[in-house]
This record gives C-alpha cells, structure tokens and sequence, in this order.
C-alpha cells in the first residue's frame, strides 16, 4: 500500500473520539486513492460522512492496520483489539 495515498475516514476516527470496532470495506482503487473506506459507529449515508484522509496517518495511529491494508479490492474487514474477520465480497468490485 503507497502510503502517500488517501482513503476515506469517518470524521470519528480522524478527530480520534472513537470506540471499537473498526469497519473497513475496499472498492478498487484510482489514481491518488486506495479505494479503501474505514469508519466506526453506525454508517450512514450522509454526503460527509467520509473524508479524505492519507493512509499514512492512519497507519502512524493504528500500525496493527497496515498488514490489512494491503488486502486485495473486495476486501471488508472488521477490527478491534483480540478480534479480527477478513473476508471477501465481490460487489465492492462492480461500482
């Protein structure tokens, strides 16, 4: 993963007033994006729920995320200390 990319954040885990667990979804990616989405809390479908945010800030807050980040697109994956599940859907690929 170029960590000089970006991918969208919910405004709770920028700003850092967040709780478990983190929710992650990875739709192909394009020129500058990893086409990785990551958020806590309920997701909704507000216009600014997510945004940008270089992945090298959320690698230097959550170095444990990095290994999962190199996932392949299609990947969802939820993530909380002791508990991790990684799995594949094939409609993140068709957007």
């Amino acid at each position: 993963m170029e960590s000089g990319s970006t991918l969208g954040a919910s405004q709770s885990l920028i700003g850092g007033d967040w709780e478990w667990p983190l929710h992650a979804l990875r739709h192909p990616p394009t020129p500058g994006t990893s086409g990785w989405y990551i958020w806590t809390g309920e997701l909704t479908g507000a216009d600014d729920f997510f945004k940008p945010w270089h992945v090298s800030h959320l690698i230097a807050r959550l170095p444990e995320l990095e290994r999962l980040l190199d996932l392949p697109p299609g990947t969802r994956f939820v993530f909380a200390p002791d508990y991790e599940d990684v799995w594949h859907d094939e409609g993140l690929l068709d957007v």
